[in-house]
C-alpha cells in the first residue's frame, strides 16, 4: 500500500511517501511547500498521484494554522485521488521515533503541549525518568526542561521534528477524510470579530 503521509502541526513540515513500511522518500521544510514537497516526492519515487493508496495525516496538537492547513491539504487530495484518510496525533509521531522518548510541542504562550494530550507550563511538563524531551517545544524549553530533571536531545537532533514516516507507520483506520478531526487542546489564539 502506497501512503503519503506528512504534518505541518509544527513550524517544521514533513512528508513521505512509503510502500509498505518502505520510506521511497522522505522531505522536511515548511508547510507552505507541502504541495511542492509531496510533487517533488512522487517524481522522485517514479510515481503518480493516483498511485497513493491512503493518507497519512498529522492531527496536532501544534499550530492552529499549521493543523488546519494539514487537514484541508490531505481532504483536498483525498477527494480528488479517491483515497481514505487516517489521522494520526503528533505527539504519537513524536514518541514513535524512537524507545523512552517524550515528545514537547511548543504551544506558544509560553505553554507546551505533552501527552494526555495537554497543555502545561514548561516547568510542569514532568518527563517520566529516563526518557528524553523531544519536539520544538524541548527545544526551545530546554533550561526549563533540565532545571526539572529533564534531558533533551541535542539542537540539531532530528527527533525535534515530526517525521512523516512514523504517521504512515502509525496509521491503522484509514476512512473518509471528513472524518479526521484535529487535536486543538484549547481554544485558538485569534477571537473572532464581534458581529
Amino acid at each position: 500500500m502506497l501512503i503519503l503521509a506528512f504534518d505541518t502541526a509544527t513550524d517544521v513540515a514533513a512528508s513521505a511517501l512509503v510502500d509498505d513500511g518502505e520510506v521511497l522518500g522522505e522531505r522536511i521544510s515548511v508547510a507552505r511547500t507541502l504541495l511542492e514537497d509531496v510533487d517533488a516526492l512522487l517524481r522522485q519515487a517514479s510515481a503518480r498521484p493516483a498511485d497513493i493508496d491512503a493518507i497519512a495525516v498529522g492531527t496536532g496538537p501544534g499550530s492552529f494554522t499549521g493543523t488546519r492547513m494539514g487537514l484541508a491539504t490531505a481532504r483536498g487530495l483525498a477527494l480528488a485521488l479517491g483515497v481514505r484518510v487516517a489521522g494520526v496525533p503528533t505527539l504519537d509521531a513524536l514518541a514513535a521515533a524512537g524507545e523512552g522518548l517524550y515528545p514537547v510541542i511548543d504551544a506558544r504562550r509560553n505553554e507546551v503541549f505533552i501527552p494526555g494530550p495537554r497543555t502545561v507550563a514548561p516547568g510542569e511538563a514532568a518527563p517520566p525518568p529516563g526518557s528524553t524531551c523531544v519536539g520544538d517545544g524541548a527545544r526551545r524549553y530546554r533550561a526549563t526542561l533540565e532545571a526539572a530533571g529533564g534531558v533533551v536531545a541535542p539542537d540539531d537532533s532530528p527527533l525535534h521534528h515530526p517525521q512523516a514516516r512514523y504517521h504512515a507507520a502509525l496509521a491503522t483506520s484509514f476512512g473518509p477524510a471528513e472524518l479526521v478531526e484535529p487535536i486543538y487542546v484549547r481554544a485558538p489564539d485569534a477571537d473572532r470579530f464581534p458581529g
